[in-house]
């Protein structure tokens, strides 16, 4: 997310901290690289100078050029003033009704992800213990509804889905009421995807707006389509008066124009960020962490969500109690390890999210996904009985194991060679569990 931008800025900056002394001209050559790489990222031209015009009067008026590390202070400046341009700190949450359900309508145009937007959405509102009712209110694309109904039977939520009925403002109706009377928190109103030009069809979303008495209207966006996503936001925001965005595909490169521009042209807030294809690929929107990612700074925060969102902890506990209080690891925990790292998604993606891990630092290292799927077919093609006791593997069973999983011997005996050195250092953790416990934390191993 926001590589190539994140690189450029990093370049400006490393420039910048090399230096021991800056100078005005210095810092303005600086900004004006800067203004340059938003400009490309296709950030809205008066947000990007509004937005250096603030940097560099701060720069120049808190006597950042006499202190003792300019560069970094340099740096300060701009991550505060990008926060303040992503929307400010603390982040937008959703409204709540005053007298449940709250009625999420999603809009914008076809093709945004606004369907797979709406299941996400339904799935993270679940997991925070509420209760969500989806319904599909596009008659028009083919199959709309079906594709919302298989989403909703894979995360476990309610769905309104009614193929004959066209009145989407009556379906919205009957199911907002249905809700009310079983007790629903939310209903997330899947829309059909329109241009901000067509007059009829915007006019259909207005007044499903008014006839639901919608508490969120969240248009969905596409955040590869750069500022051009802040024109189709405009045109939403005059006819139905948008409350928030959700950016989708920015699990790639995208160019950042649309999300460094909405806030500041409209003063709407981004509320989410779609990253993926899977139902956990959607998450909150934070200015503070966003601009973190953007300098190339980490996102701790997002990496933990994430962890506690996808790591299953029945299992962890399970783990952890096999190998702290028993002092055992094989290859079935192993295996069970390889399953919660791959549901937390591609491994190059949670690397990127660690401080002080930029995106170049990772184009010598292998983070192919398709290593741990080989690793996970090794370990399948081997017998129960082998993964619970991998000291039996001699070079026929091996050879066999190669041959079972598609892979050379020699990543067989790499593996091996490396979980054995994991399970030295389990064992080692086993046997320091007690005194963690009896002597009060890590502490008691100094003394």
């Amino acid at each position: 997310m926001f590589e190539q931008l994140g690189d450029r800025l990093d370049g400006v900056f490393g420039r910048l901290r090399s230096r021991g002394v800056i100078t005005a001209p210095m810092l303005r050559e600086g900004l004006r690289e800067v203004r340059r790489a938003l400009l490309e990222a296709d950030v809205n031209y008066k947000v990007a100078k509004d937005f250096l015009g603030r940097v560099e009067e701060r720069a120049l008026g808190e006597q950042v050029l006499n202190s003792i590390r300019p560069g970094d202070q340099v740096v300060k400046i701009v991550h505060d003033e990008l926060v303040e341009v992503l929307g400010g700190a603390g982040g937008a949450r959703l409204a709540e009704a005053t007298v449940p359900p709250t009625v999420i309508l999603l809009v914008g145009l076809q093709g945004a992800g606004k369907t797979t937007t709406a299941a996400k959405l339904a799935r993270r509102l679940a997991n925070d213990g509420k209760r969500p009712t989806l319904v599909a209110c596009d008659p028009y694309r083919p199959a709309a509804g079906e594709q919302l109904v298989t989403l909703a039977r894979s995360i476990g939520v309610p769905v309104v889905h009614e193929p004959d009925e066209k009145d989407v403002g009556a379906l919205a109706g009957r199911a907002v009421d249905a809700a009310r009377r079983e007790g629903r928190t939310h209903v997330i109103l899947d829309t059909a995807g329109r241009l901000q030009a067509d007059e009829a069809l915007m006019r259909e979303i207005a007044d499903l707006k008014g006839s639901t008495g919608a508490h969120e209207v969240l248009l969905v966006a596409d955040g590869m389509t750069g500022q051009e996503a802040v024109t189709i936001a405009e045109g939403f925001h005059e006819a139905v008066g948008i409350t928030g965005v959700v950016l989708t595909k920015m699990e790639g490169d995208a160019r950042g124009g649309a999300a460094l521009s909405i806030h500041g042209v409209l003063g709407v807030p981004v509320k989410f960020v779609g990253t993926g294809e899977r139902p956990e690929d959607l998450t909150a929107f934070d200015a503070e962490r966003m601009a973190g990612r953007i300098l190339q700074m980490g996102d701790i925060v997002g990496l933990v969500e994430k962890a506690q969102q996808t790591i299953d902890p029945e299992a962890t506990a399970r783990l952890e109690k096999k190998v702290l209080g028993e002092g055992r690891f094989d290859l079935e925990d192993f295996l069970a390890a390889i399953a919660q790292i791959q549901k937390m998604g591609p491994l190059e993606n949670m690397l990127k999210m660690i401080p002080g891990v930029k995106p170049k630092m990772l184009a010598g290292v292998d983070v192919d996904p398709k290593r741990i799927r080989h690793m996970e077919a090794i370990v399948l093609s081997m017998t129960p009985e082998e993964r619970r006791r991998p000291e039996i593997l001699d070079g026929s069973r091996r050879a066999r194991i190669a041959r079972g999983s598609g892979r050379p011997v020699s990543e067989v005996n790499r593996l091996l060679k490396q979980f054995k050195e994991m399970r030295k250092m389990m064992k080692q953790m086993g046997k320091l569990a007690p005194r963690l416990a009896a002597g009060g934390g890590l502490g008691s191993l100094l003394r």
